[in-house]
């Protein structure tokens, strides 16, 4: 029988301790808690976590959505940024891009001629050189219009979220993902058919990704809480253009 330096033998257990620990840390690794570290939604029922993204959504002071929405057969694909008494940004429509900006109960709408060229109000308008008197002005909108209807609501964060947030059949949960770099839980209505909505699992349980079910597009919730400013436009760049709007 060898016997080993009383040295060497403390030695020999620290390295096998070490090995053991390093072995336990690698196992615990491997198996892991996706809601490690997380904001604890992750472990809520689905119903819950669709009820906790949209009151933090509703809280929230601002938001910046892009993507596209389907309503009534017609595709729009949005970039806007949304507060409380208002909102601006791009709405593209059959290959027809425009702007909206809002604030307060003040609408106004900006396109070039073309967009304008294609108009059918139902007047004399004078031909091009009306079109041509409202390219790249903010055409205020009146309340009576139907346009007003029709396109203030992309600028209503709460309309907007209210529509929008909300998955239809049976909730479940499906798995953990990542959005932009940031861990999220998604939720699904009816295995996806009803939509599935991606939520924040870092700081604030917001919504970062909504596939709406049915092909009604798909949109990203960014900027949470980023302040920006909405003004009434310059009167030089503002044009009054009566008691309704061309309809195109």
């Amino acid at each position: 029988m060898t016997v080993m330096p009383q040295g060497r033998t403390r030695r020999a257990v620290l390295v096998s301790s070490v090995c053991a620990l390093a072995v336990t840390v690698l196992a615990g690794c491997g198996e892991g808690d996706p809601d490690a570290g997380t904001n604890g939604v992750g472990k809520l029922a689905p119903a819950t976590i669709q009820s906790r993204t949209r009151t933090a959504a509703e809280a929230a002071s601002t938001v910046r959505l892009s993507g596209t929405v389907v309503t009534s057969g017609r595709s729009y694909t949005l970039d806007m940024r949304l507060k409380a008494d208002g909102g601006t940004g791009s709405v593209t429509s059959e290959g027809a891009t425009f702007r909206l900006l809002r604030t307060g109960d003040a609408l106004y709408l900006k396109a070039n001629a073309d967009f304008w060229n294609h108009a059918d109000d139902g007047k004399d308008s004078g031909g091009s050189g009306a079109a041509d008197s409202l390219d790249g002005k903010y055409v205020k909108v009146p309340k009576d219009d139907p346009t007003y209807k029709k396109f203030s609501g992309f600028t209503d964060k709460d309309v907007l979220l209210e529509s929008l947030l909300t998955l239809h059949g049976t909730l479940a949960a499906d798995g953990h993902h990542e959005q932009s770099g940031t861990r999220t839980i998604r939720i699904t209505g009816d295995g996806g058919t009803g939509g599935t909505l991606d939520v924040s699992l870092e700081g604030k349980p917001y919504p970062l990704r909504l596939e709406r079910g049915g092909g009604a597009g798909a949109l990203r919730f960014s900027d949470w809480g980023k302040s920006f400013t909405v003004r009434v436009p310059a009167a030089g760049d503002t044009v009054d253009y009566g008691a309704q709007l061309p309809t195109s």
